[in-house]
């Protein structure tokens, strides 16, 4: 098993890893829409859902792998009316490629997001 950690992103707010290996696989934390510096983007959901993609991008690159290497995406949402503009930034994000997704309706998420996003993907060295 190998921790992920990634300077391209903020540190994680708790006691975690931001991505773990384990045979072949990357296991993400749950992204949020922060910039580098931990800042929270404006609760817009397009603008949220693309700096959340845009991280999650980027911790599988750190990982060695990426967003078309992704098998599994689970989307949280605290609108579930946002479900539409989601769908269409997530087909641009992953174009062609159609990972199994689970989108759920919640609450509250951490500082104050609307939208949160985990993944499960194939590292590049896995046969």
């Amino acid at each position: 098993m190998k921790f992920i950690e990634s300077d391209n992103l903020p540190l994680a707010i708790g006691p975690y890893s931001p991505a773990v290996k384990v045979h072949g696989m990357i296991y993400t934390s749950a992204q949020v829409p922060v910039t580098l510096d931990g800042t929270m983007i404006e609760r817009d959901i397009k603008i949220q859902t693309r700096q959340v993609l845009s991280n999650l991008r980027t911790l599988l690159e750190d990982a060695d792998s990426g967003l078309e290497k992704v098998v599994k995406v689970s989307v949280y949402l605290e609108n579930i009316e946002d479900f539409g503009v989601v769908n269409v930034l997530f087909a641009e994000a992953f174009g062609d490629h159609k990972p199994a997704r689970t989108t759920i309706s919640v609450k509250g998420l951490p500082k104050n997001a609307l939208i949160m996003v985990d993944a499960i993907a194939l590292a590049n060295d896995y046969h």
